[in-house]
């Protein structure tokens, strides 16, 4: 006799099919990479909610837009999308759904073992990404002077090296892999890591040099950034700061500057490198980031982004951030200017 699943069993078979159940759930969604994106909870369509569709993380989700508990597991999307957060309800939908009532028991048991064998290989591959991702930034040039990557934040008004230093998270590599394209292409990799400090995943910024001399993001590229591995929380850990500590040692009142990119945050620190300043890469990214408990405040800074999303999602890392206690002030530009790079380059 086969025992009765446990709840965690359940969860496991949902996120085994998460694109089955997304299209179910919310067909108004669309598939992005790994991810299925969709306006929120409410079904609408846009990018401010992620639901993982493979890999370790398969079925976990999260709504920027919403609260801070708008995320959790396949269960608990169910829960939140047909039955206002009664997991109960939605355990019931689960099994009808999964048609486990009137399974064969033989069938069901090779199910719940391909389950469990899907689980450590997306484990195993998780890893392997990670450490590959290591490994290439590991082995990318350390010193930016006299590279494209360093040519490049010039020509962003970014010049480390008039403040004596520059960031230990970013590197050059003359011949990246473009996941797309296959194509060689030299760019910027800089290291995401978790608030312990551990490697998480790289960030790339795919670059070329124009006639003229410029060094710009490749532009025959629909994306001229990418990461390798999964990030979620992580930061691009720019610069120290006043003390120069690292960020697991702040001091006790120290404020922060976090961005969006690498360009952004970058541009603040040539002008106030009295503070720590790190890279988010995306604005629902933020959400998840923990910051130690000395640092007292957040300087966020904002892109000039009017869509009812991208401003429910700042408001939500603004709700994060003060529920871990720290003081937030939002740093916006000027209307008609992108963000804080542009503001200081002089572009409307």
């Amino acid at each position: 006799m086969t025992r009765p699943l446990d709840i965690a069993e359940i969860v496991g078979l949902l996120a085994d099919r998460a694109e089955a159940l997304c299209l179910d759930l919310l067909p108004n969604g669309r598939k992005e990479g790994t991810e299925w994106r969709v306006g929120s909870v409410a079904g609408e369509p846009g990018r401010s909610m992620g639901v993982h569709l493979a890999g370790a993380k398969a079925g976990i989700w999260c709504d920027w837009a919403g609260r801070s508990d708008d995320r959790g597991d396949a269960l608990d999307l169910v829960a939140k999308v047909k039955f206002a957060g009664d997991k109960r309800r939605a355990l019931f939908w689960s099994r009808a759904w999964l048609g486990l009532d009137n399974v064969d028991p033989a069938a069901f048991a090779e199910q719940r073992r391909q389950v469990e064998v899907k689980k450590r290989q997306a484990k195993r591959d998780e890893e392997r990404t990670r450490n590959f991702a290591f490994h290439l930034f590991l082995s990318s040039i350390e010193d930016l002077r006299g590279t494209l990557g360093a040519d490049y934040l010039e020509g962003r008004g970014i010049n480390f090296a008039r403040l004596g230093r520059q960031p230990r998270s970013l590197r050059y590599h003359p011949q990246l892999v473009h996941p797309e394209t296959g194509e060689l292409v030299p760019g910027l990799v800089a290291a995401i890591t978790a608030s312990d400090g551990t490697f998480l995943a790289a960030h790339r910024t795919f670059l070329e040099r124009l006639p003229d001399g410029r060094v710009v993001k490749r532009r025959d590229l629909d994306d001229a950034k990418w990461s390798l591995g999964r990030y979620a929380g992580g930061l691009i850990r720019l610069w120290r700061g006043a003390t120069g500590k690292p960020w697991k040692d702040a001091e006790r009142g120290e404020w922060v500057i976090i961005g969006e990119g690498i360009e952004d945050t970058a541009t603040a620190v040539m002008a106030r490198p009295d503070y720590r300043a790190a890279a988010a890469v995306s604005i629902g990214n933020m959400k998840g980031m923990v910051l130690p408990d000395a640092i007292e405040g957040v300087i966020l800074l904002a892109q000039n982004d009017t869509e009812p999303q991208a401003l429910a999602a700042r408001q939500a890392v603004i709700e994060q951030l003060r529920e871990q206690g720290k003081r937030v002030r939002v740093a916006l530009p000027p209307a008609g200017v992108k963000d804080v790079n542009d503001m200081v380059r002089g572009f409307a």
